[in-house]
Order: structure tokens, then sequence, then C-alpha cells
């Protein structure tokens, strides 16, 4: 199935921005993507002084109007942090996916929060404003099984191993790396998760706005399970399109079987009921 990644320049402008990006999402359609992803942070600037001005209840104005499009298209679509989301007086990063009938699959609250001090380059603490999620989220395709995080989630292993335990082939994380982690890690990261997991790993990113308080540094990219990238962005606001083949998948788990060779009896991880 072919899987679409948009990186959308994001503005101050949140009708602007859902507006583009619902026309970005056609464009995949007509192109013959069945799953579309948008980014982190889509529908608002990236940056803590922004979340409580930008935050909306879901269901609500944005999760409307995407779930309109994806049944109007009728594609799977994953909303990005398509908004910061206000529930009972707290601020969550949430990603929402919606299915061809425009119903709402999944509603991801970003688990691992952005709290970083790399002197003389980056501070950035999204715990001052966010609380984090408590749960793993995944969704069933008529393709396979997909698995959900956000930007800094994928840094931590155990949650892309659950996914995996859990039957997932295909894991997608919007995020907004910055331009001192993003050509430290941002690639390695992905590489990582999808070997280690036999997967399909899927990034995407704002596009980079070097006027903007926090920029973001694009590169939006699919790597496939043998720890190939083979499909990745520039910089600039783009959609790009790549056939996830479930086929090459299975060769790669049996050739190198390490999902059946894990040593249970020495170690494990687990996810909390």
């Amino acid at each position: 199935f072919r899987l679409a990644l948009i990186q959308l320049h994001v503005s101050a402008i949140k009708s602007d921005n859902l507006q583009r990006a619902c026309g970005l999402v056609r464009e995949a359609s007509a192109k013959g993507a069945k799953v579309v992803a948008l980014p982190e942070c889509f529908n608002s600037p990236y940056g803590t002084q922004y979340f409580k001005e930008y935050a909306e209840k879901i269901p609500g104005e944005s999760t409307q109007k995407l779930s309109e499009v994806a049944k109007e298209c009728s594609i799977y679509l994953i909303g990005g942090r398509s908004i910061p989301e206000e529930d009972g007086g707290k601020l969550y990063n949430t990603c929402t996916v919606f299915g061809p009938d425009g119903a709402m699959l999944a509603k991801h609250r970003k688990v691992h929060l952005f709290d970083i001090d790399i002197p003389g380059k980056i501070t950035f603490k999204e715990s001052e404003t966010l609380s984090p999620g408590n749960s793993f989220s995944m969704f069933d395709t008529p393709y396979c099984k997909v698995g959900l995080g956000i930007c800094y989630d994928i840094r931590f292993a155990e949650m892309a191993q659950i996914y995996g335990q859990k039957g997932c082939e295909l894991l997608i994380y919007p995020g907004a790396f910055n331009l001192t982690t993003g050509p430290a890690h941002w690639e390695l990261l992905q590489r990582g998760r999808a070997v280690d997991n036999q997967v399909y790993i899927a990034t995407v990113s704002p596009a980079r706005d070097e006027k903007a308080s926090y920029v973001a540094w694009g590169h939006s990219t699919v790597v496939n399970p043998w720890g190939e990238v083979i499909a990745k962005a520039g910089a600039e606001e783009t959609v790009i399109y790549t056939d996830i083949d479930l086929k090459k998948l299975t060769e790669i788990r049996q050739q190198i079987p390490i999902l059946s060779q894990k040593r249970c009896d020495l170690y494990s991880v687990e996810m909390k009921e």
C-alpha cells in the first residue's frame, strides 16, 4: 500500500494550516496514497508558549476537519499532533487517527515529554505546560496493524518493542526534532527501531522555518525493516510517497528470525495494564 507523509510548513494562523493540510491530504489521496500522515504540531507553532492558546478539545474544530477529509478521500489519516488537546484542565500533545468512514480509530497522547537541556544549544521543557499520556496506541487497517508514537517517544526502544510484540508492522512517529538533535539522531533512531523490531518506521516532521522560535529539522523519512532509508524529504514543504511492501517484511523476518529467537527465559519487555 502507498504511504504519504506531508511535511507541512506551519504558520501562526490555525485556519490556514488546517486548510493547507487538508488540501495536501486530498493531493496525496489523488496520487494513490491509502495511509496519509501529518506532522507533529501541524496546526500551531511548536513551543510551550503556544500550547494553551491553540488548544482544543477532542472532538473539536480541527479533528472534525480531519474526520471529514479522511471520509471524503476514503483513507486512513494520521493527524500528526493535530492540536494541543485540552481535557479536564490539562493539556496533552495528542495525535488522532481517522478511518475511511471518518470515525476516530485512535488517540495517542505523547507518553514521553520532551524535557532536555543541552548547554549552549537547546533547552526545552514540554512538562512546563503539557501532561504525559499513559497508554500505547494501535489501530488496524486492511494492510497491517500500525503503532503510534510522537517525536520523543521514538527514543524509548521499549515502546517500539511492545508494538512489535502486539503485531504492528508499521510504526508512525509524527515528530519535530530540532537543528541540534535532528542531524545527530533523527535517522539513527529510525533505523535502529526498524532493525531491532523488523518493522517499517515512518517519521513526519513540519517543514523547516528559520524564522520560528523552534526550528524543526524536517527530513520526514521512511525506513524499511532492513534498516534502509527508502524515502526522505529535505527541509522544505513537500509530500513524500513510498510503497510499503509487507512481503519484504515477511522475508526479512524469515531470513533473520530474531523475533522467535528472543530469550524470554532470560529477559522480557512487557506492557503494564
